[in-house]
């Protein structure tokens, strides 16, 4: 075990300089400058800033001094959003509004999308397996943005009579994260719900279900008890992935819901041009993801004890 974990972190070390790369050349190449906006500054004032940022020199050397940087700890500071702010000081004030309502999220989605896809497998061939099949085929097709928009519109005062929550988000107010909450997580919930019915039908048809059946096990414990523990497996791998993305912020949703997390901030960094935030946040979101990753490996020993983790999971 000891083993695999070593090989495991230092290939994330590797896949996080790659993503530390790529993300800085790619972020170079955009046409654009922090500097330029409606009252832009002078030719002079904007070399000397680029000089004072080192953005005067060479991308590769830039990318040099940043990596130098990175190895001390250092993030930088913000050069636009929030001047001379330390960039690490942002992130750690902006990820637990995000992370707030990102696990509010992914544990709905959970505790509704299992026990529905569940729920389909059992009932197959049911107007019950249609309904839910339906449901989250619309789910999954349903750009996040057009569901945070229905909801923000239907319940927060734009239909006549129908004015359950707050359209503005209030830290303090938990009515605040409900609409969001809902919207972050319906994609989840949905996928969750078509891959637990997929993965239980696959778990229904082996042998050691029909033996149990055989025995004279009730359905229920055989689905709960027995099926589910094997389906689960494929529904670990998508949620590694999908708890970091969550957990840092829904890009789309908290835009709409104008939420100070750190999703919304990313993005704005990105019009804004704000280069040692847009690194910041990627390499905290690429360092999460690939964290989550390992964790998920980890689980599946917890899951089925047969999984031999140094022959890479066979």
């Amino acid at each position: 075990m000891a083993k695999y974990i070593l090989k495991r972190v230092l290939m994330a070390v590797i896949t996080l300089f790659v993503v530390i790369c790529l993300t800085f050349f790619l972020m170079n190449a955009v046409p654009g400058s922090p500097w330029l906006s409606e009252r832009s500054p002078s030719q002079a004032t904007i070399d000397a800033l680029n000089a004072k940022y080192g953005l005067d020199k060479p991308v590769i050397v830039q990318l040099g001094m940043y990596l130098n940087d990175l190895l001390h700890l250092n993030f930088r500071d913000s050069i636009k959003m929030q001047k001379d702010r330390p960039v690490l000081d942002i992130i750690v004030n902006m990820f637990p509004i995000s992370a707030k309502i990102g696990v509010i999220s992914i544990l709905w989605a959970i505790l509704v999308g299992v026990p529905l896809g569940c729920l389909a497998a059992y009932r197959r061939g049911t107007w019950v397996d249609s309904l839910l099949r339906v449901i989250s085929t619309i789910g999954i097709s349903m750009p996040g943005f057009v569901v945070a928009t229905l909801l923000l519109h239907t319940l927060t005062g734009g239909l006549p009579g129908v004015n359950l929550f707050p359209a503005t988000f209030v830290e303090s107010d938990w009515r605040s994260y409900v609409l969001p909450c809902l919207s972050l997580g319906f994609y989840p919930m949905c996928y969750l719900s078509r891959q637990t019915r997929t993965a239980m039908l696959d778990s229904i048809s082996q042998e050691y279900i029909k033996t149990a059946r055989a025995k004279g096990l009730k359905n229920g414990k055989i689905i709960f008890k027995h099926a589910l523990r094997n389906a689960l497996i494929p529904v670990i791998t998508y949620l590694g992935p999908q708890i970091a993305f969550t957990l840092c912020g829904g890009f789309v949703v908290e835009t709409v819901f104008t939420i100070p997390g750190l999703g919304r901030y990313f993005v704005q960094s990105i019009t804004n041009r704000d280069y040692p935030l847009i690194m910041g946040t990627t390499i905290f979101l690429a360092a999460f993801i690939i964290i989550m990753n390992l964790v998920v490996d980890l689980l599946y020993k917890l899951v089925d004890p047969r999984i031999n983790l140094s022959k890479g999971g066979d």
